[in-house]
């Protein structure tokens, strides 16, 4: 069973960048399809990007097209969330989250398309 621990996150103003990490540890991370989600108060957590095992593959909401990039490091278990051009409805918890299937299935099954999860980490955007 893998356990993941998101980092990075914090307070950033309207138009900054953030980058947020996620290190795995408990299993090869490298079998591992990766995600990132964000929950806002109040909404229902949503997906964001996905990327498969090698990281030649990935795919994106349409809301974060061109803002928001995901890349993975398998030598460090570590897989990233690029943010930039950030707007105050960004504010969220951000959560990755992993799987075993299929990462082409993750923008249609969303949060039930993954099998373990991280705690999140918290980004605040002020406008």
């Amino acid at each position: 069973q893998v356990q993941l621990v998101e980092s990075g996150g914090g307070l950033v103003q309207a138009g900054g960048s953030l980058r947020l990490s996620c290190e795995a540890s408990g299993g090869t991370f490298s079998t591992y399809v990766m995600g990132w989600f964000r929950q806002a108060p109040g909404k229902e957590r949503e997906f964001l990007l996905a990327i498969a095992q090698s990281g030649g593959i990935t795919y994106s909401a349409d809301n974060v097209k061109g803002r928001f990039t995901i890349s993975r490091d398998n030598a460090k278990n570590t897989v990233y969330l690029q943010m930039n051009n950030l707007k105050p409805e960004d504010t969220a918890v951000y959560s990755c989250a992993a799987t075993k299937g299929s990462a082409q299935g993750i923008p249609v099954g969303g949060t039930y398309a993954m099998d373990y999860w991280g705690k999140g980490t918290l980004v605040t955007v002020s406008s």
